[in-house]
């Protein structure tokens, strides 16, 4: 078989040499130690957690190091891929916060080693593709679906392995002749690595998850290039990564079984394959079996990125209940440095589970929770602002009406050793803040049971003679006490405890009656405080409004 003439009769408009192209991505210039990461997401419009999830390491392995992260468009898959994917793709990742320092933007693209679409790329795989057949590495194959569909069922007879090989790769050893004739007819083809393994041989990988494995070599002549001179993944990702400089690959451990296959193409094409983290499977309790499963598309609301932006994770939370996926050590770093951001712990694939990651929404609701409270007063309005402006305008209005109000409401409680923890989403600041507003003031005026209508109405009477709204808590709580013993109500809870049948109840039960009246609720945050923002004319017209209910 003439190679060379092989060659050049499949890709006769392919004039530059791998040497040329090669000279147009020169070695990155960075640091010793320096990660070069990519994000290689097909643009289906469709963005999950498990992107994210293996972003996240992509971000961190090259920004702690001082290398580099960039954002590759895989979109060689013309059939799945939709109008507006590429934008989906980088507001996700914009919305979470993820830096890339090159790639793929909506203007073009930005950095040196483009394009960074695969779909720009394709005469650049087209010049390896032809080296490997001037090497007699690669070949034509012109079998139809038909064909391919009747090896599929002769394997499955025979309980053989499924794929194209041996005795099935039927154009592999084909002469040149048969070549000729197929191309005169016009006959579609795809052109396969040649490959020399054998399944009886084990390849040993080191891999930065799962540690030192054995993997079987592979046998099967794959497509590296379609009918329509586009590449495969299997290809393209292996041209890209060796070009653009990409020093590790993670990716999702589903992709463990092609393993054997990119290896043997980078040997094939005389490069040194990048490291590769095979991450775990994210996976949740079913709630119907109570058995472990891989989240799915169709089940779980949660595996969509956009599902977090619409109920109102905040992003900090989301990431930070990932790292703990990622990292076993980093709930034991958090508690030690609870005021540290993210990007200052020490992340390590090293510390990468290499079996299925469980995914729980109460736990991310608990990290969102504790994130919340370590926010600021003006950190956490910002966000409800930005939240209810895309999800509810109404709210937005009456939030961003008196920001200052706003702000001292969502102050209280916050700082200290035992910060509130009120909120766990966007989406409930509304019902935790609505009786601060007229419009979605809703009172449920249950009193506590020690305490009469009539006692009711005589506490608000009193206490609407006395109320300061310059009063501290401790002042509030005086006054409590004062109108606890004017109604035969216990000043000290104590008192109360030793006693009972000497009081009709104690002072919180008090305190409790004008809580009911201004927020329309028995819990709510501290009262005299509240009070203080209303304002002296609405805090009346509340007490005055629940008196003449009961």
């Amino acid at each position: 078989m003439d190679y060379n003439r092989l060659a050049e009769l499949l890709l006769p408009h392919i004039k530059c040499t791998p040497e040329e192209v090669e000279a147009r991505y020169p070695k990155r210039a960075l640091p010793e130690g320096a990660k070069v990461t990519r994000m290689g997401p097909s643009p289906t419009g469709f963005m999950h957690l498990g992107n994210l999830y293996g972003a996240l390491v992509d971000e961190r392995l090259a920004h702690q190091s001082q290398g580099v992260f960039y954002l590759r468009i895989e979109d060689t898959d013309k059939k799945r891929e939709v109008e507006g994917g590429v934008q989906t793709i980088l507001e996700a990742f914009s919305a979470f916060g993820l830096p890339f320092d090159e790639g793929a933007t909506l203007d073009g693209d930005k950095g040196a080693y483009g394009p960074y679409r695969q779909s720009q790329r394709a005469e650049i795989y087209q010049v390896f593709v032809k080296e490997l057949l001037r090497r007699g590495m690669a070949y034509p194959c012109f079998c139809t679906e038909d064909e391919l569909a009747a090896a599929h069922r002769q394997q499955e007879e025979s309980k053989e392995n499924f794929g194209y090989y041996g005795k099935y790769a039927v154009w592999r050893d084909r002469p040149m002749e048969d070549i000729e004739a197929a191309l005169r007819q016009g006959t579609p083809y795809v052109i396969r690595f040649r490959s020399e393994g054998s399944i009886a041989n084990k390849i040993k990988h080191d891999d930065l998850v799962k540690g030192k494995m054995e993997v079987t070599e592979n046998d099967q002549d794959v497509v590296i290039l379609k009918s329509d001179g586009i590449p495969t993944y299997h290809f393209a990702h292996v041209v890209d990564d060796h070009l653009m400089g990409t020093t590790v690959v993670v990716r999702g451990e589903e992709w463990l079984a092609t393993l054997p296959v990119h290896l043997q193409l980078f040997r094939a094409l005389g490069w040194k394959p990048p490291k590769y983290a095979h991450t775990a499977q994210l996976m949740k309790i079913d709630p119907e079996t109570g058995g472990k499963r891989k989240l799915s598309k169709r089940k779980d609301p949660e595996l969509a990125l956009s599902f977090y932006a619409k109920e109102g994770y905040p992003v900090p939370a989301v990431l930070e209940y990932l790292m703990t996926l990622l990292n076993s050590n980093f709930e034991e770093w958090r508690r030690a440095n609870p005021d540290l951001p993210l990007n200052d712990f020490p992340f390590s694939t090293k510390k990468m589970s290499g079996s299925g990651a469980l995914f729980d929404i109460e736990k991310l609701r608990d990290v969102s929770k504790n994130v919340i409270s370590r926010m600021d007063a003006d950190t956490v309005y910002n966000y409800i602002a930005a939240w209810s402006a895309d999800n509810d305008p109404q709210f937005h209005a009456l939030l961003t009406r008196d920001p200052a109000a706003s702000k001292a409401y969502l102050a209280i409680g916050r700082g200290g050793k035992k910060p509130r923890k009120d909120i766990a989403l966007w989406s409930e600041a509304k019902g935790y803040m609505d009786f601060m507003f007229d419009e979605l003031f809703a009172p449920d005026y249950t009193m506590p049971e020690r305490v009469s209508a009539e006692d009711a109405k005589g506490i608000l009477t009193a206490f609407a003679a006395v109320f300061d709204e310059n009063d501290t808590p401790d002042g509030f709580f005086a006054r409590m006490q004062q109108l606890a013993e004017q109604f035969g109500y216990a000043a000290d809870t104590k008192a109360y405890k030793a006693a009972p049948e000497q009081y009709k109840g104690a002072v919180g039960d008090v305190s409790m009656v004008v809580r009911v009246a201004i927020a329309g609720r028995q819990n709510a945050p501290d009262l005299q405080t509240v009070m203080g923002i209303m304002g002296r004319e609405k805090v009346l017209e509340r007490l005055e409004k629940c008196a003449d209910t009961l």
